[in-house]
């Protein structure tokens, strides 16, 4: 494995750097010790042609200042809570709101927002890029002091495995997800509209207008969410499907993921054969077509943001499953560990 580390930029007087790892079949992974965030995955199409198939900026200050979470580690808690508030064993607890009145990805200063230490272990045929926080009682209105660590690994067989880790000493909630923008085409050439989505799902979390689930499972059966057989993720924005309607015309739901062995997501791009394998220990992934992708900047390669023009994939627990006693629990309590196993492996078809 071949390994850099370079100076990014600064952060509060402190440096913030990049790391690079390629594997032996020239597969790259690019992150940041800030917010984790990873900034470039390099992988080979059906002609080796090696390319970007990520979101991500040049510098840090785009990332500072116009960010939709490119690449990022979120939370405490990715996705919305309701009004920011939550109760946990009789005590009422409120969240910075970030988002209409509600909580977003962990809040005004989250975890992508955070300047973690990072440890690189390149020896052998993998290479492991640990990332440790500790993350105080309070922050962000969370209770407990949470020590976060999230590990990168590449392989030689083009795996990224992204594992989540996290203990507290107070009774909190943890629900993190990375959130990662991919588009297949390389280096943003096309938007995903051509791209194919096939996922292992009968059931996604329907909606209200503030995109927060109302504890409703909907079936896909007979719509533009039915990914079971695969399809193009034009259908979305073509869809009158209301739920497709109020995420902007495509898709930013919770789908349920049927438990089994292997790959429950494939997204393939067959202008050149690229395809992304997803398995996860986690029992949603919200799948999110940057349908509001839009701003006053450029993104890597001079770039001008558009919507569609990547699909994020967002494996985790059901969001705001604290307000919903339907839902899986996000309830972390002392003495437990959270973990979280996410392997996304790259193929040519």
């Amino acid at each position: 494995m071949e390994v850099t580390k370079k100076r990014f930029g600064e952060l509060d007087g402190k440096p913030v750097n990049k790391i690079s790892v390629t594997n032996h079949n020239g597969m790259g992974l690019t992150c940041l010790d800030y917010g984790c965030i990873i900034t470039e995955i390099r992988v080979p199409d059906s002609k080796c042609e090696i390319e970007n198939v990520v979101l991500g900026f040049d510098n840090l200050e785009d990332y500072l200042q116009h960010s939709p979470y490119f690449g990022a580690v979120v939370g405490r808690v990715a996705g919305r809570i309701k009004e920011g508030r939550f109760s946990l064993d009789g005590k009422e607890y409120e969240l910075a709101k970030n988002n209409n009145g509600n909580h977003l990805h962990g809040g005004l200063k989250g975890l992508d927002k955070a300047l973690w230490d990072a440890k690189i272990d390149a020896e052998g045929p993998v290479a492991k890029i640990e990332f440790t926080y500790e993350s105080a009682d309070g922050e962000e209105g969370y209770p407990g002091n949470v020590s976060l660590r999230t590990v990168y690994t590449l392989t030689d067989d083009n795996e990224l495995i992204v594992e989540f880790f996290g203990t507290t000493d107070k009774k909190t909630i943890l629900n993190l997800t990375n959130h990662t923008y991919f588009n297949l085409s390389g280096n943003a050439q096309s938007t995903i509209l051509n791209h194919t989505l096939r996922m292992e799902s009968e059931k996604f979390l329907e909606l209200d207008d503030n995109l927060i689930p109302t504890g409703n499972l909907l079936d896909v059966e007979g719509t533009a969410f039915d990914f079971r057989k695969g399809r193009k993720l034009s259908d979305g924005p073509a869809s009158s499907h209301e739920q497709n309607l109020l995420a902007g015309k495509g898709y930013d739901h919770p789908f349920v993921l049927d438990k089994k062995k292997g790959a429950v997501i494939e997204l393939r791009c067959d202008d050149n054969g690229r395809k992304l394998e997803v398995e996860t220990n986690q029992p949603a992934v919200v799948v999110y077509t940057s349908n509001q992708l839009e701003g006053n900047f450029l993104i890597s390669g001079d770039i001008k943001p558009e919507p569609y023009l990547a699909i994020c994939l967002e494996t985790q627990n059901y969001p705001d499953a604290i307000n919903n006693p339907g839902f899986p629990s996000t309830v972390l309590d002392k003495g437990e560990e959270y973990y979280s196993y996410t392997k996304f492996t790259f193929k040519t078809v």
